[in-house]
């Protein structure tokens, strides 16, 4: 029998099969608190201070105090992984509000909760990079930015699974949402980009959407590769009239979309720009200047 994962909770290592929080801590009671999905490739964690950086930007705008320096973050992130001795694995970040009362007021809560994962993930199935995925646009609306805006990561991802539920009933791969306006924001759990005339767009992080480090990512290595990318509103018919469609996330890297609404996608096939980012971005992901190393 394999070897049980360990699972990090507030200072101490537990089996996964006992990894517990209690039923009175707020990012259950309330899905008050925020994450980082991260991953780690041969050795090296991407983009690990990008992440880190962003799980405390997202806790100061909830204003939720973590008890750990970014620098003590990142060693308990680099020690669950030599603990389970994983070299290649996907890095669940975790920090609630903590144990509170049946109230939902954050005072009743003392101290926050800090949870490491690591694990693996697989969000398509195999073939989705080689042939693409279908979408859908969802009638979810993007939360606004002056309501739970999605620029936070916050545990409070009902707006996402709705969205998911109803590409799952539609059967298609992904669902697409928009903003209040109608416009392109995002996938359920990943960033959006269009190829039109050797051009890539992305909708503007003020639309609401996540500022994704893989996004980040891509586009610099876009603009590397000598193609100009534009920060832009787009509309649905501009999705649907594309060159090429394509997700990128953590989890997810980058996916090609074939298909939205029925409406087919370019030539119903993973573009060149695209399939260009991707084997550079697989390259990018194996650079240790990228990250950090596990073990050192």
């Amino acid at each position: 029998m394999d070897k049980e994962l360990l699972v990090y909770i507030d200072g101490q290592y537990y089996p996964k099969s006992q990894a517990k929080i209690s039923v009175y801590d707020h990012g259950l009671l309330y899905g008050d608190g925020v994450f980082e999905g991260i991953r780690a490739y041969n050795g090296v964690v991407f983009k690990l201070k990008e992440h880190i950086d962003r799980l405390y930007r997202s806790a100061h705008a909830i204003m939720l105090q973590i008890p750990l320096t970014k620098e003590e973050m990142i060693k308990i992130v680099l020690e669950t992984l030599r603990k389970n001795q994983l070299k290649d694995a996907y890095i669940r970040l975790v920090v609630t509000r903590g144990v509170g009362d049946l109230g939902l007021d954050p005072r009743k809560c003392p101290k926050p909760t800090v949870i490491v994962i690591t694990d693996t993930i697989a969000l398509h199935k195999g073939e989705a990079k080689e042939k693409g995925v279908t979408a859908m646009l969802s009638w979810v609306k993007r939360d606004p930015v002056d309501a739970t805006t999605h620029e936070i990561k916050s545990l409070n991802y009902l707006n996402s699974i709705l969205a998911k539920i109803e590409a799952n009933i539609n059967g298609v791969d992904e669902a697409i949402c928009l903003d209040k306006n109608g416009y392109i924001c995002e996938g359920v759990a990943e960033n959006i980009f269009t190829v039109k005339n050797g051009r890539v767009y992305t909708p503007p992080s003020y639309t609401g959407a996540l500022p994704g480090i893989t996004a980040a990512a891509v586009m610099k290595l876009a603009k590397q590769l000598g193609y100009e990318v534009i920060e832009k509103n787009l509309t649905p018919y501009e999705l649907f009239t594309a060159d090429e469609v394509f997700f990128t996330g953590t989890a997810a890297e980058i996916v090609p979309v074939r298909e939205i609404n029925k409406r087919q996608i370019g030539n119903g096939k993973p573009g060149p720009i695209t399939r260009r980012l991707m084997e550079e971005f697989s390259k990018l992901v194996q650079d240790p200047k990228h990250g950090i190393p596990i073990y050192q």
